[in-house]
């Protein structure tokens, strides 16, 4: 399989050709506390850990999608092979649980060594959030092919594919991002708001001081704060844009808690 970014959003290794943000973005499932038994279920795959492809595929035949998502969760914590990434295609398709579809998408995101027509359609999918880690996926598997549909992904109606399509934006482009990232500095939601200020706090051009001073006097105070930080150089913020911890946790309960992408 050959090598390719590990994280759409936070790289491990730099890369002189690319341009990588030391921050990292996190989709949303749930709100903080909303979460039911079976989000947290699907999440463990100790229970399936010693069981063969061959059994974890039969899993995703089955008729509980929590038993699905676990199933494709310990898959992508493994090598694969070209049946079971066709099954997972299927899944990313046709499943009829959202979260099925998510999870199918970012396995395959990780796991693919070209891009699977099922991802592509997947930035189409009516929920937002398998079309927020689509952008993800298409930003692991080939930024640069899949440039004008991530680019196309900053006009959608939902915060977090605009939030993801940003960075995979400005990961591509770096300072050539600048147009873009200006266009949002009014964008209705403060999670986009927060990431542009971030981003344009790493762009060295005359219009992204007077952006930057803009945004922070921004209502939410997450978004001033990140401005705030991006003006004075700061090093002081540790973790994501967002008032999250290091570990990617959120202190407030506010903001989006999703697995790290």
């Amino acid at each position: 399989m050959p090598e390719r970014d590990d994280d759409p959003i936070s790289e491990r290794s730099p890369d002189p050709e690319g341009y990588h943000p030391d921050v990292t973005v996190s989709r949303d499932d749930v709100k903080m506390g909303e979460a039911s038994e079976a989000d947290f279920a699907a999440a463990d795959t100790d229970p399936v850990a010693d069981e063969s492809e061959t059994d974890l595929l039969e899993r995703l035949n089955g008729d509980d999608a929590t038993e699905r998502q676990r199933a494709v969760l310990a898959l992508a914590e493994r090598d694969p092979g070209e049946d079971a990434l066709a099954v997972l295609a299927d899944l990313a398709a046709d499943d009829p649980e959202p979260l099925v579809r998510q999870f199918a998408v970012e396995a395959l995101g990780d796991l693919a060594e070209s891009t699977p027509d099922a991802v592509v359609a997947a930035a189409d999918d009516p929920d937002p959030w398998v079309r927020a880690e689509t952008i993800v996926a298409l930003d692991h598997l080939d930024r640069e092919r899949h440039a004008e549909r991530i680019a196309a992904a900053l006009e959608d109606d939902h915060h977090a594919v605009r939030r993801n399509a940003v960075i995979s934006l400005w990961k591509g482009r770096g300072d050539d991002a600048l147009e873009a990232l200006l266009a949002l500095t009014d964008d209705e939601s403060d999670r986009v708001r927060e990431w542009v200020a971030e981003l344009l706090g790493r762009i060295e051009h005359p219009d992204t001081e007077g952006a930057l001073d803009d945004l922070r006097d921004d209502d939410e105070s997450v978004v001033a704060k990140t401005a705030a930080h991006a003006l004075d150089g700061s090093d002081s913020m540790s973790g994501p844009p967002g008032g999250m911890a290091p570990d990617g946790a959120d202190p407030t309960g506010s903001r989006d808690r999703p697995p790290q992408l």
